[in-house]
């Protein structure tokens, strides 16, 4: 099977760090994928809030997640320190990529790289809504395919 290959813009406008957790270590003794997954939403959400916006009001609409990637490049232990880059790349008519690089604070070690798909959606309507032309403008300059 082939390996996903998942290439990241140099530039990203947002960096959180977080810490991981002893619940977010597996039985491998290392943080689970299910934990780095939980950490990549919560830095989207700051990353938004950053922008004054949220998941369910972005100029209007909300975001539904349509797909995840991430390519672990290393282990994560209990008490690093993770930096999770977040930008955005790859717009389409009704969504983009939101796209990720955590790293291990002191020494710089590259722990995953990621991307989530996301759509903008209408809840209260249940359909799918264009991208606002607003979000779009927000990170054009940042916003050439990854």
């Amino acid at each position: 099977m082939a390996r996903i290959k998942l290439d990241l813009p140099e530039h990203f406008p947002f960096t959180l760090e977080l810490r991981v957790r002893i619940t977010d270590v597996n039985y491998g003794g290392h943080m689970g994928n299910d934990s780095l997954l939980g950490m990549l939403h919560e830095a989207r959400v700051w990353f938004l809030a950053h922008y004054g916006l949220n998941e369910l009001d972005v100029f209007g609409v909300g975001l539904i997640m349509a797909d995840s990637v991430i390519v672990y490049k290393s282990e994560a232990f209990p008490g690093e320190m993770l930096e999770i880059a977040v930008g955005v790349t790859d717009f389409n008519p009704y969504g983009c990529d939101f796209v990720y690089r955590a790293t291990e604070k002191t020494s710089g070690r590259e722990v995953a790289r990621a991307k989530t798909g996301i759509v903008f959606f209408d809840y209260a309507r249940r359909v799918i809504q264009r991208v606002p032309p607003a979000f779009r403008e927000l990170f054009a300059a940042d916003a050439a395919p990854a």
